[in-house]
């Protein structure tokens, strides 16, 4: 019997969730503000309660399109994904991020 729409939300729900994100750097980032982001959001796991495990990175791959930092976040589900993207710790790091940055971000149920 095929598996339906209906049936794969109902596996789903309450499944590991991913938040994958890369950044382009605007021209006048330096190393140090690299660096800094990196070490920023490493930290955003020992602060933000719901964050299962982080990796980031500087991108060396050769298709990277101009997204030179990558990274990835697991979560038990899309709440804690949710709750994260709302915590004040998550909201600060914004504050100062995003004048730095232009970003991509996928988000799924695994």
């Amino acid at each position: 019997m095929p598996c339906s729409v209906a049936d794969t939300r109902d596996k789903v729900k309450g499944a590991m969730y991913i938040h994958m994100f890369a950044f382009r750097f605007k021209p006048a980032v330096t190393d140090e503000q690299k660096d800094r982001i990196v070490a920023a959001i490493r930290k955003l796991q020992d602060e933000i309660p719901g964050i299962l495990e982080t990796w980031v990175g500087r991108n060396d791959s050769p298709r990277g399109q101009g997204y030179e930092l990558g990274g990835v976040m697991k979560f038990a589900d899309k709440a804690a994904c949710e709750a994260y993207g709302a915590h004040p710790v998550h909201q600060k790091l914004l504050g100062w991020l995003m004048p730095l940055i232009e970003p991509i971000e996928v988000d799924f149920n695994v």
